[in-house]
């Protein structure tokens, strides 16, 4: 008996749910990306026909095609291709996070300022003590937050570059 005649129909339905779906995050990266990935001729031409069709069904019934081409190889490097390019938006979400945390202490506690020089010393204590200051005056008058936003611009910018520059 083959390894296909042990698998459940559900299970079967499942993988190739997430082979559609694989193909479909290749078909989504640019062509730059796509050209750094390691795949078979007929399948980098399958993804090529899809990202030229417009219509729903027709990109529905590439995206089968792609699934059905993968089965025939090992999905998992090429999975792992697609995990590590996406990877730095991850990366750049956990900045994102930390500059968020920040700027909320910075609201709550003008005296935080000390404390984020202290471990960013490339940071400019007066911008970042007038943009906190100015996002609260922003609240407590309810005008549009454009210092609030500018403020978490500054934060993720020096949380980014100092991850750059220290590793």
């Amino acid at each position: 008996m083959e390894d296909d005649d042990l698998i459940s129909k559900t299970r079967r339905k499942k993988q190739m749910t997430e082979l559609q779906q694989l193909g479909a995050g290749l078909v989504a990266l640019s062509a730059e990306q796509l050209a750094r990935v390691d795949m078979p001729e007929a399948l980098r031409d399958a993804v090529a026909d899809a990202r030229r069709f417009t219509r729903h069904e027709a990109r529905r019934r590439q995206l089968q095609y792609i699934g059905r081409l993968m089965r025939e190889i090992d999905a998992g490097p090429i999975a792992e291709q697609l995990a590590a390019l996406k990877a730095p938006s991850k990366r750049q979400t956990a900045f994102f996070h930390v500059a968020e945390r920040w700027r909320q202490e910075l609201l709550d506690d003008p005296g935080t300022v000390a404390r984020f020089v202290k471990e960013f010393p490339e940071a400019d204590p007066h911008r970042i003590r007038s943009l906190a200051e100015g996002a609260r005056e922003e609240k407590r008058a309810a005008r549009p937050p454009r210092q609030f936003r500018e403020l978490f611009h500054v934060l993720a910018s020096i949380v980014q570059d100092h991850a750059r520059r220290h590793p």
